[in-house]
């Protein structure tokens, strides 16, 4: 049966013995909404007032900036229709099973990104804080993105677009725009030190880009504030918890597809625009046989499904327990890999469009990342009419779709850490002032990337700290820790508790063999294959530079082993007893005993919280399983005596 929740607004009094609730055995002790501790209220966990704003939340977390920016690029370069073969693939053997693991555990345990790892083994605790680091990362850069959307947008509001022309201040005297060139004064021009006017306004308006990382530089005090404003939104997005982010998600969900729809319906009705489609999709098999290939579609899927970062468990830790995750996951992946194959035809028919203007191959004018959404699309909309119009819903939609990928990062550390403290961060406007804190200071740390040296910083970030290197260390240790250490065949057994029904049994052997498998391979291949950052593929790093950025990818990934060892470090006793650091605090509380000190952190009380849907149904079953067996053994020593 359903677990019964009381309406809202109704209150409990917990008395507090010990640090602990005296009903914390109690299954519906942890339904109520309020619980009272020394008079001061400690305020309910919170859910999602039905499924939309779930799936509008997943998907605007998972649908970002790189299915427009990289996802049809990587298309492109790996053999058009052929990459899609190794992108299902990696679908099917990593996207859909780490994904659906997330968020099964999320729903399961009712807890954030670190306390679910912590409930399913506290050994594998590290998980947690491992996908938090690489959070806090992108937190600080990947906001960046929305700033320099947001300093373009404001610059859209004008009759001509200010990168369509030279003449600029900014311009230097080697601007030539190239498409008001004829072939009676070409020969009179010299192109070889030549610079396109959109170039110039994106590195020397936008960027005032200096010569290196050694020269940081001034602050640009323009995207500074700019970088205010994606702030300012993003907090007052999450600042309420479910109760505002539910509500904002149906804007900023929906709002891109709006955007995409409009720029894809104008693409294709471009001159050019078949040619453009036609290099997106003309399957060339040959290049299956190239390992990068097959590297590139899995750091794509790890890329964006958000996987590995805490994201997932955090939003499916506020749906109701019996809530159908399985069908949502399979769902959302489709739509994901569905938004990106789409977003490709939108980009490509444009960029088939600006080569035919400019009478040169396609492959001069494709681009990835911000060379795209910064060079390469801004100068195609010069070409149209109405190009600011263009220009602005372009931007828009970037906007739209990084800001909902940027407030779930946030509200998935901000769960994390409120779930570690509830006492403490779940009264009065604690939880508000955690997300001010966080913001102010990723705010800060972020206008580093915002100097004239920053664009250099902001490579390290993207390249190392939230690499696919991280990623894929965090899955495969995320597929032991669930289908070996806790039971691939018992996590199966608590999603039919909660769905009704087991999954397919692929899933579970993706989570045993091959997903474990094909990220380690795909991370030895990384290693192996690692070549030093370059920035467009000219400017060399200094090694202190490199020093850095792998100090901000080791950040994470050692967060795992070293918690392993400071683990087993600390716990006392026997051979049995350390072992126990690996028991499932769930797993007990099933079997009616209560968890092994080793099992947790007694600085916390999120592991003595547990929700009244852990535990409760299993403890039935088992103890109605012990009645059954010994009232068979009576009988049988019955029948024996007589």
């Amino acid at each position: 049966p359903e677990p019964q929740h009381p309406p809202a607004g109704t209150e409990k009094t917990i008395p507090i013995i010990n640090g602990k609730p005296e009903d914390a055995l109690d299954p519906e002790a942890s339904s109520t909404n309020l619980v009272h501790s020394n008079d001061k209220k400690v305020h309910e966990r919170g859910h999602w007032n039905n499924k939309v704003e779930f799936v509008l939340s997943v998907a605007g977390e998972i649908i970002g900036l790189g299915n427009v920016w990289r996802f049809p690029y990587l298309c492109y370069k790996n053999g058009g229709g052929a990459f899609l073969i190794p992108y299902v693939v990696f679908f099917i053997c990593c996207g859909i099973p780490v994904f659906f693991l997330e968020t099964a555990l999320g729903q399961f345990t009712s807890e954030g990104g670190i306390t679910c790892w912590r409930k399913v083994c506290p050994l594998f605790e590290g998980i947690g804080y491992a996908t938090q680091v690489i959070e806090a990362h992108l937190n600080v850069y990947y906001i960046i993105i929305l700033a320099w959307a947001i300093f373009y947008l404001f610059n859209c509001f004008t009759t001509e677009l200010p990168w369509a022309s030279c003449g600029h201040e900014w311009n230097t005297e080697n601007c030539v725009e190239f498409q008001k060139l004829n072939m009676s004064n070409c020969s009179q021009v010299s192109l070889q030190n030549a610079t396109s006017p959109v170039m110039e306004f994106w590195e020397r308006r936008v960027l005032a880009i200096s010569d290196g990382i050694e020269h940081i530089g001034n602050l640009r005090w323009e995207l500074a504030l700019c970088l205010l404003a994606a702030w300012t939104i993003c907090y007052f997005c999450i600042w309420k918890g479910t109760k505002s982010t539910g509500k904002v998600v149906y804007v900023t969900a929906t709002f891109p597809y709006i955007m995409l729809m409009i720029l894809l319906i104008r693409g294709v009705t471009l001159p050019g625009a078949s040619e453009g489609i036609k290099f997106y999709l003309y399957p060339d098999i040959s290049r299956l046989s190239d390992p990068q290939v097959w590297v590139d579609a899995g750091t794509q899927i790890f890329f964006s499904y958000a996987i590995c970062l805490g994201c997932l468990t955090a939003l499916g830790s506020y749906n109701n327990y019996n809530n159908n995750c399985y069908r949502d996951c399979i769902m959302l992946c489709c739509l994901n890999s569905g938004t990106s194959f789409v977003a490709g035809f939108a980009i490509f028919s444009v960029l088939g469009f600006m080569a035919y203007e400019q009478g040169v191959p396609i492959a001069e004018v494709a681009e990835s990342g911000p060379g795209l959404a910064f060079i390469a699309y801004p100068k195609a909309v010069t070409m149209m009419p109405l190009s600011p119009l263009w220009a602005a819903l372009f931007f828009m939609m970037l906007i739209f779709l990084g800001l909902d990928s940027q407030f779930v990062c946030v509200e998935s550390i901000v769960t994390a850490v409120v779930d570690m403290y509830p006492k403490v961060f779940r009264r009065g406007y604690r939880r508000e002032l955690l997300i001010l804190g966080l913001s102010i200071v990723s705010y800060f740390l972020g206008l580093i990337m915002l100097t004239e040296g920053g664009m250099y910083v902001f490579q390290l970030f993207d390249s190392y700290a939230a690499s696919g290197m991280c990623l894929l260390f965090v899955a495969i240790f995320e597929c032991v820790c669930i289908g070996w250490v806790y039971g691939d065949n018992r996590f199966y057994e608590n999603i039919e508790d909660m769905i009704g029904y087991k999954p397919v049994s692929l899933i579970k052997w993706c989570w045993m063999v091959l997903t474990p498998g094909i990220c380690a391979g795909i991370f030895i291949f990384f290693l192996v294959k690692y070549k030093p950052l370059k920035y467009n593929n000219v400017y060399i790093y200094p090694d202190w530079g490199y020093g850095i950025g792998w100090m901000m990818a080791l950040s994470s990934m050692v967060c795992i082993p070293l918690w392993i060892c400071i683990k087993l470090w600390k716990t006392e006793g026997t051979f049995m007893e350390v072992r126990d650091t690996c028991r499932s605090v769930m797993l007990e509380k099933e079997l009616g005993r209560e968890p092994s000190p080793a099992s947790f952190n007694h600085n916390s009380t999120a592991t003595s919280l547990f929700p009244g849907h852990l535990g409760f149904q299993h403890s039935r079953k088992f103890l109605f399983c012990s009645y059954c067996k010994a009232s068979i053994q009576l009988i049988k020593h019955s029948l024996e005596t007589t």
